[in-house]
């Protein structure tokens, strides 16, 4: 074969050639990723939130779900939501990314395929289909096929514009130099860095393999490479985040390191296997490479969650509440790389107002003792509470106007709706509390008034009603349970009846000859009117929840006797 010079070489075609390639085959990858997460992301989110009882299985269930959404960071964002909401432990989370590592090699392996004479037939389908299809799930499907054929494209694309390099001496002695496996994982490292996709650098080498252009071995230096560059896209992530979620990032480090340092001295072993499963085909062979890595490591670092757990909690320890934070918290289960997949993020919010829901609920226990018989400062910690409140409804307000910024399928715009009223509906009570009762607290101090035991027992026994129905409301919210938002619904007579009987209470006791009568039926009064109008608050919570159409209904006149 002529050898071809460095001066001779086209080097402007290559690169272009290369990097127009490797644009298209990122683009298609995640077009094939949306697509999934678009189809299987409502079902996948069950699925591990039901299948992690124990590190096997949950290892296998971060597997299977990473290899349908095609998104290891989706999948390890979920786990963080689930272990702040103590769905599962550390242990089993640090599992579930275990796994994650595994369904992530279904990418090599697709790519390994390398179809590259159906690529233009599948962008042709998939477009005509993406373009004319009405049905939601036929677009999705058709997205997938269309992303496929992107990537197939760029591969041939990056495998013409690398062939003069065949023929070239001096990229010979540079590719002879990543059979030393340290440059070798250093090369992958550094580039799967700079380019944020292990993906892309699997594609270059599957492509580069299949040219003759890279030996296995040096292939497999540069994958193992790879995988310690794509900790960087963690150690990024990371930033700024949740300890949950720096804790999960950081067991997605180790598991890769330590599998890389491990496996460093057994390249030639990892070549011998993946040659002996699919001899004379280089491509499927740094594919099977890189699934046995993961496999292996999976198996044998699995029995050593528990040491890891504990690695990473001494490591990523708890911070403690600086003063003054805890009254402006930031959301726990916001995160923006959920935005990737919208039921995903949807329940994300889902979890974050459950957290507000959990405030507010705080708020009106507290308020009714602090308002009936309690002191000035009582008054003041309640109302301080509200801030808390605030700041989380304006989190979850921003965060929902992004995910209606996405493509949303017709049931994800009606829990969309749902929860932006459910927001609204929650911030309304807390503001209630914080305003309305706290005055009608102070009023009662400035007046002097005192609330009789028997009236303030009638007020007390609304209020435990209208706690039940938050309790309830908060379960619709928080668990989509629209059987929770049907029994809060239900619940309208008996607080009508116990608003009538505490209103013909007030009433009689008006009659009574006592110091400020007038002032102290008027502030028991104003308390029924305000747990009145929470449970209003909750059922149209509920109602929004339990009916995919938006609720419109007016706010209630501020008359007790009214329901």
């Amino acid at each position: 074969m002529e050898t071809v010079g460095a001066s001779e070489l086209p080097v402007t075609t290559i690169v272009i050639g290369l990097l127009g390639g490797l644009a298209l085959f990122l683009f298609g990858l995640e077009t094939l990723s949306q697509g999934l997460r678009s189809v299987a992301g409502d079902s996948m989110r069950r699925v591990l939130a039901a299948l992690t009882g124990n590190r096997f299985v949950g290892a296998f269930t971060g597997a299977v779900v990473t290899a349908v959404i095609q998104s290891s960071s989706v999948t390890t964002v979920l786990v963080v939501g689930f272990i702040s909401a103590g769905i599962m432990t550390l242990a089993q989370g640090v599992g579930v990314i275990m796994g994650a590592n595994i369904g992530s090699t279904v990418t090599a392996q697709l790519v390994a395929f390398k179809i590259t004479e159906a690529a233009l037939p599948l962008i042709t389908v998939g477009f005509a289909v993406v373009f004319m299809a009405r049905n939601e799930v036929v677009k999705h499907w058709a997205s997938v096929v269309l992303g496929l054929g992107f990537v197939f494209l760029g591969m041939d694309m990056m495998s013409d514009a690398m062939a003069p390099l065949r023929g070239s001496p001096e990229f010979r002695e540079a590719v002879a130099t990543l059979q030393q496996p340290v440059w070798g994982v250093l090369a992958g490292f550094i580039f799967t860095a700079v380019v944020q996709s292990s993906a892309a650098t699997l594609g270059i080498i599957i492509t580069m393999a299949s040219q003759g252009l890279i030996p296995l071995d040096a292939g497999i230096a540069v994958l193992l490479g790879a995988n310690i560059g794509t900790c960087a896209t963690a150690i990024l992530a990371a930033i700024g985040r949740p300890r949950e979620a720096v804790r999960a990032a950081l067991a997605h480090i180790l598991f890769n390191v330590i599998g890389v340092i491990a496996w460093l001295p057994f390249i030639a072993q990892l070549e011998a296997m993946v040659v002996g499963l699919t001899p004379g085909n280089p491509a499927r062979e740094i594919a099977n490479a890189h699934t046995l890595f993961n496999v292996i490591n999976v198996a044998v670092m699995i029995w050593f969650t528990g040491p890891l757990t504990r690695l990473i909690l001494w490591l990523v320890p708890e911070r403690p509440v600086m003063p003054g934070e805890e009254e402006r918290p930031r959301p726990r289960y916001l995160d923006t790389a959920l935005l990737e997949s919208p039921p995903a993020a949807l329940d994300a919010v889902r979890l974050e107002l459950g957290d507000l829901g959990q405030r507010v609920r705080r708020m009106l226990v507290a308020v009714l003792p602090a308002a009936t018989q309690g002191s000035r400062p009582a008054l003041e910690a309640v109302a301080r509470m509200d801030v808390a409140v605030d700041a989380l409804y304006e989190s979850v307000m921003d965060y929902l106007r992004r995910i209606g910024g996405r493509t949303l399928t017709r049931t994800q715009a009606t829990a969309y709706i749902g929860l932006m009223e459910a927001a609204r509906g929650l911030e309304s009570i807390g503001d209630l509390v914080e305003t309305d009762m706290v005055t009608i607290g102070r009023r009662r101090l400035e007046e002097k008034v005192a609330i009789s035991d028997h009236s303030a027992r009638q007020v007390a026994d609304l209020h435990a009603k209208v706690l039940d129905a938050l309790d309830g409301t908060l379960e619709a919210v928080r668990a989509g349970d629209l059987e929770a938002a049907r029994r809060v619904i239900a619940m309208k007579a008996d607080i009508s009846a116990q608003v009538q009987r505490a209103t013909r209470h007030g009433a009689a006791r008006l009659l009574a000859h006592e110091p400020n009568r007038v002032a102290a039926y008027t502030r028991e009064m104003e308390l029924i009117e305000q747990l009145r109008r929470i449970y209003y608050f909750c059922k149209r919570i509920c109602r929004a929840l339990a009916d995919p159409q938006p609720v419109y209904e007016e706010e209630p006149p501020r008359d007790a006797a009214a329901e």
